[in-house]
């Protein structure tokens, strides 16, 4: 019996924005159980290759395949249920309530002018809960901090129930609780048969969450494998533009400014 095909897969893939060049020759896969962590300066490209890995941008050159299927052949609703895309900054421009935002997620699962049932209701309600947000649901979406916003967001993502998650920045204005929540959460949902991508600028909290390294370098250079090829202070240095110094906690490595 063959494998399952790769929840994400690229081919030769080169994404460029004006003159950023974010990948070239990128041939990557993420599989069911994998935690990636994406890392790399200011500018270098990560948002831009993680929208065309969503299929929000096109690629110069090469491909992009869910589950063995170009995206391009994926009708727009299918592909909605089997990915998710979390931007980096969530866009308010009317008022709603958190619930109401959250059920957004489950758009894509309902028919033409349906109504969300009971069973879209206890998923989003199930998604605050996981985000620390129970009892929210009336609160308006403008009148939360940045980081109960942000929440909101994953929250809706959750409630979307994609089998791979593209996640930009997911920790941005989050206090280290939720920080933890949020990687603990998805560290779950891997463990249960999820991908998960992850762009991030805690270099610590990155590798205490991940499994396999994505490492953007610029110019369209990177390298990708699991932690105990990365994980080590001469392929962060370069990706993260500042020497660093490997210590090891409780077994495991930290790396800090040298």
């Amino acid at each position: 019996m063959s494998a399952p095909a790769p929840l994400l897969e690229t081919r030769n893939l080169e994404v460029q924005i004006g003159r950023t060049i974010a990948v070239r020759g990128f041939d990557f896969r993420v599989a069911a159980g994998d935690r990636v962590a994406v890392l790399g300066c200011n500018g270098v490209g990560k948002s831009t290759l993680l929208a065309a890995l969503a299929g929000l941008l096109p690629a110069q050159n090469g491909a992009v395949l869910c589950s063995g299927r170009v995206l391009s052949d994926w009708p727009a609703q299918a592909l909605a249920c089997h990915r998710g895309w979390l931007a980096q900054n969530p866009d308010d421009p009317f008022a709603a309530s958190v619930l109401e935002a959250v059920l957004v997620g489950r758009h894509p699962w309902l028919g033409r002018f349906a109504w969300e049932g009971a069973e879209d209701r206890a998923l989003a309600s199930a998604a605050l809960q996981a985000m620390g947000l129970a009892g929210f649901e009336v609160r308006n979406v403008q009148t939360l901090s940045g980081g109960e916003r942000q929440r909101v967001a994953i929250a809706a993502l959750l409630a979307q129930s994609p089998q791979l998650y593209l996640l930009d920045e997911p920790l941005s204005h989050l206090d280290l609780a939720s920080q933890i929540r949020v990687l603990e959460h998805f560290q779950g949902l891997a463990e249960t048969g999820a991908g998960v991508v992850l762009v991030a600028h805690d270099l610590n909290l990155a590798l205490r969450w991940a499994n396999r390294l994505l490492l953007l370098y610029g110019n369209g250079e990177w390298a990708a494998g699991p932690l105990s090829d990365l994980a080590h202070a001469e392929p962060l240095t370069r990706a993260l533009g500042h020497p660093l110094r490997q210590i090891v906690s409780a077994g495991s490595p930290i790396f800090v400014p040298a």
